[in-house]
């Protein structure tokens, strides 16, 4: 999820990663993680910070643009991001000569993958 505050919609995080915010806590399926009372703020929002320690969603910050990427969850779902360091990636570029993903390091880098299955 995209975030322009570190503050998070009940709804769009429903929509956007599947757990509901419930009064046990942040739920995806049968799986319930509660949250601490400081999580939910008095306008229903809930605190990026709290989803980053309770259900180990990433979160990474942009200062600059006041922006943050807040990732998948970790618990409960079997996967695991385990650092937030890209492999070694050579590809071919538009010309077809080799592209060496390390050569942009330090820089912000979006990467697109498509499969058409």
């Amino acid at each position: 999820m995209i975030l322009t505050e570190l503050l998070v919609e009940p709804a769009e995080l429903e929509a956007r990663t599947g757990w509901a915010i419930k009064p046990l806590g942040a739920c995806l399926g049968d799986i319930c993680v509660p949250l601490p009372e400081r999580a939910r703020r008095d306008d229903g929002r809930i605190r990026a910070e709290a989803l980053t320690e309770r259900l180990g969603m990433p979160l990474v910050a942009d200062p600059d643009h006041k922006v943050w990427a807040l990732g998948p969850a970790t618990k409960g779902t079997g996967r695991a991001l385990t650092t937030a360091v890209a492999p070694d990636l050579v590809l071919p570029d538009a010309d077809g000569k080799p592209f060496d993903l390390s050569s942009l390091r330090g820089q912000k880098v979006v990467l697109v993958a498509w499969a058409s299955w």
